[in-house]
């Protein structure tokens, strides 16, 4: 079996791109587990600007017309074997529409995951725009897909509101943590951490400063780290001044590989108060750091932060529950007992995000596929 996972980038682990660092370590993993996978980029150039991989990497050049081919694609699926099958990453891009065609009129199969492009907060964004492009288009490629592959229950339940099909596949991604599990005496500070793409909305960026805010005077020993940048930082920092509390804020800016996990470190309890997300890989790699997790439903972590006890869930968009949630994180490292979230942060990693558990189902994702050609 020969897999071929196509994405828009370069699969660059460190760039702000979700799904690029997503499909970096999923072909990582399965290059590691001696599986033969390669990685086709759609890029506006073909530099090879990204660190050394293990996998192979074609990066084609983006077409002149948002539903244009990408130069070279129509040379590069000649004489591929008969066991490939593409595994396509992203929702609602017009050159996937362009590229499903093409791939079943060669009898290609391939597998499409949205990455959280369906979910039920994703779907009310451009609304109309969304149905009628879903019924011309998308719809189309989603038919066209020997499994629709969705990483959380979120995007089932938005998608089914629209789609009917029977080719779903429900499997999150996998994660191996390269951060061993902490160990740390309370600091003066209790130190509540996000990391991740600057977007207010999409992130409930705005919903974390809000619940952060209105935390009792008494528990106010407390600092909101954010690691990240993008265009919207400015408006987050007249946010931060609006609820009075730049001075409790500390903006980091973009940070990678040691120096983000240097700051990640010092974290007491992780925070992601996502409206719409696919599944967060900074929730993950925290909890693999042992530290506690505040998480929304829309993360489609929730359910295995509540199984395992890793932290607490709390209803999306709900300021009331965040902060209640902060006040109960709070009391607990006042009372030096967060340690007690961290054996169980790695248990939830470990057993339910393990790629050797992982692997072999994405596997048989594949090989179904193959096997309805």
């Amino acid at each position: 079996m020969k897999i071929i996972h196509l994405v828009l980038g370069k699969a660059n682990p460190e760039r702000m791109n979700g799904v690029n660092k997503v499909v970096h370590e999923l072909a990582t993993r399965q290059a590691d587990a001696g599986i033969d996978v390669s990685v086709w980029g759609i890029a506006a150039d073909t530099q090879e600007n990204y660190p050394a991989r293990t996998f192979t990497t074609k990066i084609l050049k983006k077409g002149s017309f948002a539903f244009s081919l990408p130069e070279g694609f129509e040379q590069s699926i000649q004489n591929l074997s008969d066991d490939t099958i593409f595994h396509i990453h992203g929702g609602w891009i017009p050159v996937f529409y362009s590229i499903s065609r093409r791939l079943t009129s060669s009898s290609l199969p391939f597998v499409f995951t949205p990455h959280g492009a369906y979910n039920t907060i994703a779907m009310q964004k451009n609304k109309w725009i969304k149905k009628i492009y879903f019924a011309l288009l998308e719809k189309n490629l989603l038919l066209k897909a020997k499994s629709i592959h969705h990483i959380g229950q979120s995007e089932t339940l938005g998608l089914s509101q629209i789609y009917n099909g029977q080719n779903m596949t429900l499997l999150p991604y996998g994660f191996t943590p390269d951060t061993a599990v902490l160990s740390k005496s309370p600091g003066k500070k209790c130190i509540f951490g996000f990391v991740g793409r600057m977007d207010i909305y999409t992130k409930g960026l705005d919903l974390i400063l809000k619940a952060f805010s209105q935390l009792p005077k008494e528990l106010q020993r407390a600092e909101l780290w954010i690691v990240g940048d993008g265009p919207e930082r400015s408006d987050l920092e007249k946010m931060a001044t609006l609820y009075s509390i730049s001075d409790k804020v500390v903006f980091w800016g973009s940070k990678f590989g040691h120096e983000k996990s240097e700051i990640m470190s010092k974290m007491d309890v992780f925070i992601h108060a996502s409206r719409n997300e696919g599944l967060p890989a900074s929730v993950l790699e925290a909890a693999a750091m042992g530290i506690p997790c505040i998480v929304t439903e829309a993360t489609n972590i929730a359910e295995n932060i509540t199984l395992h006890e890793a932290g607490i869930a709390v209803k999306n968009e709900n300021t009331t529950e965040l902060n209640k949630a902060m006040v109960t994180m709070v009391k607990a490292w006042q009372h030096n007992i967060l340690d007690q979230y961290s054996q169980r942060c790695e248990e939830m990693v470990r057993r339910s995000y393990s790629w050797e558990v992982l692997i072999p189902q994405y596997q048989k994702m594949y090989q179904n596929a193959l096997d309805q050609k």
